[in-house]
């Protein structure tokens, strides 16, 4: 299919693609753990291989881009080059070295009745993967539901098109040469933004819709998917620095959670200090901000130093993706604490402070997905968890929290065995 095709001719591809899903799941659920590693290896050749073809279809990407008027940030999660394939190669490597989920005993026991029971991994199904901007998804995303048995339908964003479908043509390749059935992981081959909503309403094919993206794409899925969601809901990660911070730690960790990289969504978008560190640590750490080129939106009491912007009520609470952060005084842990809970997204919040019993108050009276002491929030993701690579960062309560990878794309069953055992 082509864009600007009939809406009938959308409804076709979309069915033929879910029928094609779903007789490759059922393939793949009892699929060799070795012919899965071997397409993923051969898909990695295949990335490297051709990475000057994948340059070339972004570069074609990038020029949609800045017509269609993207953010920095935006841009910035587009752009592929060679280190960035080269990360894809290494993520697609990573998976395909890990262990198999799939069969795991997750737990055994005996009852005295004489049964014995085992609760082993299986897989989900189909996995229907909406997303925006970024094309690594694409590599990441199949990878991690093929290491997990399941078959993948892919929706990217219209921005990353190009970039896409070149490396889905590698996932392909792999597939091939390992003898699997090539729908097992399938992209949407249209720009067509009527696909994201044929795909909500997929639930004869699709078993879980996993978006990833920002708020509106987010807001839509969930509002919209008669599918079940893994939620991965917008970044509004926190750094509370705590009066018992070490000085130059806090500066390092503040400004590699903000400025490393600034449309991901585990950078850092709101700092609260501790209030007896505003005139020292606290001026230091907004100084070395403006420095760096961050717009820093302070409250109040904060907006005295040079360099800042006085902070509104939308600052609390805003996702920026881009070189600001919002800077607020609070009143110790409790306060931070408080701030968290009003205007975080339960994604990932971090707090810098030697003080251990800080350190547990902040873990056990907050629930977000990932908390993190004395370390950047840019290490909320699935690589740098051990996980190769990630589908998303699920900030729900049920299945999945935080990085999702392979392990967290299965489901289970219950095996039981008896010996001509009845019940009495």
């Amino acid at each position: 299919m082509r864009d600007g095709e009939t809406g009938e001719d959308l409804a076709g591809l979309m069915a033929k693609i879910g029928h094609a899903a779903k007789a490759a799941a059922a393939e793949l659920a009892f699929a060799p753990a070795a012919a899965k590693a071997r397409a993923l290896e051969v898909a990695a050749d295949a990335v490297w291989a051709r990475r000057d073809e994948i340059i070339a279809a972004n570069a074609l990407d990038l020029a949609y881009g800045r017509d269609k008027g993207l953010s920095g940030a935006m841009m910035d999660r587009l752009m592929l080059d060679e280190a960035r394939i080269g990360d894809i190669v290494a993520g697609l490597r990573s998976v395909a070295a890990q262990a198999d989920p799939v069969g795991a005993v997750m737990a055994e026991w005996d009852m005295p009745s004489g049964l014995h029971i085992r609760r082993v991994r299986t897989p989900i199904g189909v996995i229907g993967v909406i997303y925006e901007s970024r094309p690594n998804v694409t590599a990441d995303a199949g990878a991690l539901c093929l290491k997990a048995g399941n078959a993948v339908i892919l929706r990217g964003g219209s921005e990353g098109f190009n970039s896409s479908r070149a490396i889905h043509g590698c996932l392909v390749a792999g597939l091939a040469a390992a003898g699997l059935p090539e729908a097992a992981i399938q992209l949407v081959p249209t720009r067509d933004r009527a696909a994201v909503s044929a795909m909500l309403g997929m639930v004869e094919f699709i078993d879980v819709i996993v978006p990833r993206g920002g708020k509106g794409l987010v807001g839509l899925v969930q509002r919209e998917a008669r599918v079940p969601v893994f939620a991965h809901l917008e970044g509004i990660v926190h750094i509370y620095v705590d009066a018992a911070a070490d000085p130059v730690k806090a500066l390092s960790v503040v400004l590699n959670a903000k400025t490393r990289r600034t449309g991901i969504c585990g950078a850092a978008e709101c700092l609260l200090i501790d209030r007896p560190l505003a005139a020292t640590l606290g001026a230091d750490l907004v100084a070395a901000l403006v420095a760096a080129g961050v717009r820093v939106h302070a409250d109040v009491e904060l907006a005295a130093l040079p360099g800042t912007l006085p902070a509104t009520e939308q600052d609390w609470g805003r996702e920026y993706l881009d070189m600001d952060i919002a800077a607020k005084l609070v009143d110790g842990v409790d306060g931070a604490i408080a701030h968290i809970r009003r205007y975080g997204s339960n994604h990932t919040d971090a707090v810098i402070t030697e003080d251990d019993g800080v350190a547990e108050r902040f873990f056990t009276r907050l629930d977000s997905a990932i908390l993190i002491r004395n370390a950047s929030t840019q290490f909320a993701d699935g690589a740098e968890f051990g996980m190769g690579a990630e589908i998303g960062i699920a900030t729900g309560k049920l299945h999945a929290r935080g990085p999702v990878g392979a392990e967290q794309l299965t489901s289970f069953k219950y095996l039981v065995t008896g010996d001509g055992t009845i019940r009495r």
